[in-house]
């Protein structure tokens, strides 16, 4: 059933109890008018689904004040905003979180993500709104934070009630109406809702909680699965026809029969070496070179795991030796000077065997070679503000990475300035 007052729902009431939550947050505003509310008798509450639609209690709102029922508003679009059900999913298939127990945990972590900080201040708390404190928890972390600090048990059972629907975990219930049901909004629309929101949020920045400026900034600027990038980059390279092939006598070609007398070679793949030049300059913190060192392991990984075919090179103004992963945990990463990356270029490219791919982490600070390598190239780029550029010279800026060359924005790491 829908917005058409039949079945006992108190329309005048949950409506009045919305615009009372829009006047309390009004930078929600839109968010809170795109919702779509279902009646259902299968909610303890409210709920929601990705698709923007609100599943409301006829008997929780005769029974809950319209103050109170305007917190549960914001908090309903809050999982909506904060995108828990993407997040829950991404969360559910790296840890390999199944079953009904998992998904209430990540509804309680995604609750305490919202309410430990967004009530007050004309919002009332809803009586039973589950927070941090109940569990012992400190306030101020994000749903993937709180799952790894609690597990159901004796604290939590009374919190086992909760159901904010699929919006919240991932996990479609029987009683939503699914992708193909009436009334919800496309992917388009719910991006445009978010942006609306996050521009709201920018706008008037002290009129809103920490956490909810902290959405609105990666609203504007969404973190990517770097990590997932870059190793992708790195095998789709590993894998470019061409790379890691080679003429061998070791078994002649099938041509030879053509031309009696003469042996020809057959082509053969073989894994391909990958070497990583890391910039040691002293732009680049502690904290992204002991990154680095973990991101040439993965990259290990990302081409079978032959720690024997992955080779490393410091560079910062001058390149160091190249260091074989075999023994990645003696590769000292000294430097310190200035940059140019071009020495660490070369310096892979001398060695025998040659590489197949290239591989550069740094913050960008550097000349690039003008002539693209006989190789494939792969730049991982450390996240630098854009007015950091100082090379001795305030009006030096940087080449951007080369074309040839595949490009992954690495994550932001503290950097102690």
């Amino acid at each position: 059933m829908t917005e058409d007052g039949r079945g006992g729902l108190d329309l005048d009431k949950l409506f009045a109890a919305r615009l009372h939550a829009a006047r309390a947050r009004p930078y929600l505003a839109t968010a809170l008018f795109a919702l779509h509310t279902v009646e259902s008798r299968q909610v303890p509450t409210m709920a929601v689904d990705r698709y923007w639609r609100c599943y409301v209690s006829p008997g929780f709102v005769d029974r809950t004040p319209v103050e109170e029922l305007a917190g549960v508003w914001v908090h309903e679009v809050s999982h909506l905003l904060r995108d828990h059900h993407g997040r829950s999913e991404r969360v559910a298939r790296e840890r390999g979180l199944t079953g009904p127990g998992e998904r209430l945990r990540m509804n309680i972590a995604a609750d305490f993500e919202i309410n430990d900080d967004v009530y007050g201040d004309g919002l009332a708390r809803p009586t039973g709104a589950a927070m941090p404190g109940d569990l012992r928890l400190d306030p101020g972390q994000l749903m993937e934070d709180y799952l790894t600090r609690f597990r159901l048990g004796p604290w939590s059972q009374g919190l086992a009630w909760l159901d904010c629907g699929s919006g919240a975990d991932g996990l479609e219930r029987e009683w939503e109406l699914g992708p193909d049901g009436a009334h919800g909004l496309s992917e388009q629309e719910r991006d445009a809702v978010r942006f609306r929101v996050a521009q709201g949020i920018k706008g008037r920045p002290g009129s809103s909680p920490q956490g909810w400026r902290r959405w609105a900034e990666e609203a504007f600027h969404p973190p990517q699965p770097w990590r997932e990038l870059l190793g992708a980059a790195v095998r789709s390279a590993a894998s470019a026809p061409g790379v890691g092939e080679d003429y061998s006598y070791g078994r002649p070609s099938r041509r030879s029969a053509g031309f009696p007398g003469v042996v020809l070679p057959s082509l053969r793949r073989r894994p391909p070496r990958v070497s990583v030049v890391i910039d040691t300059s002293g732009s680049v913190s502690d904290a992204e070179l002991g990154s680095a060192l973990l991101e040439v392991a993965a990259i290990s990984r990302a081409v079978g795991g032959r720690r024997d075919l992955v080779s490393v090179v410091p560079c910062d103004a001058a390149a160091g030796m190249v260091h074989s992963l075999c023994r990645g945990e003696g590769i000292p990463l000294m430097g310190g000077g200035g940059t140019d990356l071009r020495t660490g270029f070369a310096t892979a490219l001398r060695a025998r065997p040659r590489p197949d791919v290239v591989v550069v982490l740094t913050d960008g600070q550097t000349p690039w070679p003008e002539d693209r390598p006989a190789c494939r190239t792969v730049v991982g780029l450390f996240p630098r503000p854009d007015d950091s550029w100082d090379e001795e010279d305030p009006d030096y800026v940087p080449d951007s990475p080369p074309d040839w060359a595949r490009v992954v924005e690495i994550g932001s790491f503290p950097t102690g300035r």
